[in-house]
């Protein structure tokens, strides 16, 4: 068949084609610039050039002055960086040992949990330091912990914090390669943008903030990932757990924190 037939409004395929493009284009319009902005009543989607700007991907007004947008909920306010609680002085813990009286009936005389409470004994000064201070400000809730955080002042949290952390951490009994880990924890999801739990939450090396993970109760584990999943829970910096949280299924939320809560520990 020669170019000029195939090309032509005589033949039947090269008609069905075009119609078949211009239709497409037609109903594209329609539903871009004239159902959705009726259809959606966002700032972005009202009025055409507003659409066509969103469509786009551009700003609507190019360096306008207006107030940023103020976040629904209390986020967490704390900087966080390695040297922050560095050089603990042994008065600090003592104050600490102190102030954890308070803290025995959820956390363990020996800052070992009893029941659904965490784990605090050895864990990081910066983890215990942060949940504190996102207590406090309200960008953490909880019946129990937010009360008995208002009242502490920023050396009293500093305190307490040296204090768990001078605590000696429960030790493994077996040998962490032989421990079953599910893949979840190990390799996490990369198609779903879900690193490994080790790679933030590890023994040897952890993301600063980040806890230890090892003998926490399984349920109390499984609860902050789906309050996390479902933005109940959003003291997380720049939203990484949510983001981990949102894409793990309740199945492999079921899997890490038993294989946490299930790790022997002397």
């Amino acid at each position: 068949m020669s170019e000029e037939r195939l090309f032509s409004w005589r033949n039947p395929w090269f008609r069905a084609s075009v119609g078949a493009t211009a239709a497409v284009f037609v109903l594209s319009v329609l539903v871009g610039f004239v159902w959705l902005p009726s259809a959606q009543r966002d700032a972005q989607f009202q009025g055409l050039w507003n659409a066509i700007c969103s469509a786009a991907g551009v700003p609507q007004n190019w360096l306008a002055e207006s107030e940023p947008v103020a976040p629904q909920v209390k986020l967490s306010q704390v900087v966080l960086t390695p040297q922050l609680l560095a050089g603990a002085t042994p008065l600090s813990v003592g104050r600490g040992a102190t102030l954890a009286l308070r803290c025995t009936m959820c956390h363990g005389e020996h800052g070992m949990s009893g029941a659904n409470s965490p784990n605090l004994a050895g864990q990081y000064a910066l983890a215990i330091y942060k949940q504190l201070q996102d207590f406090q400000s309200g960008a953490r809730t909880n019946a129990a912990m937010s009360p008995m955080a208002l009242n502490l002042s920023g050396q009293d949290m500093r305190d307490l914090a040296a204090y768990y952390a001078s605590m000696p951490r429960p030790v493994r009994v077996d040998d962490p390669a032989d421990s079953g880990a599910p893949g979840i924890v190990v390799h996490g999801a990369p198609l779903r943008n879900v690193p490994a739990c080790a790679a933030c939450h590890g023994d040897i090396d952890n993301k600063a903030g980040s806890p230890w993970l090892d003998g926490l109760p399984a349920a109390y584990t499984q609860a902050q990932l789906r309050a996390f999943a479902s933005g109940e829970r959003h003291n997380d910096i720049s939203g990484q757990m949510r983001n981990i949280a949102r894409n793990m299924t309740p199945e492999e939320m079921g899997e890490a924190a038993a294989y946490y809560a299930s790790l022997p520990r002397h």
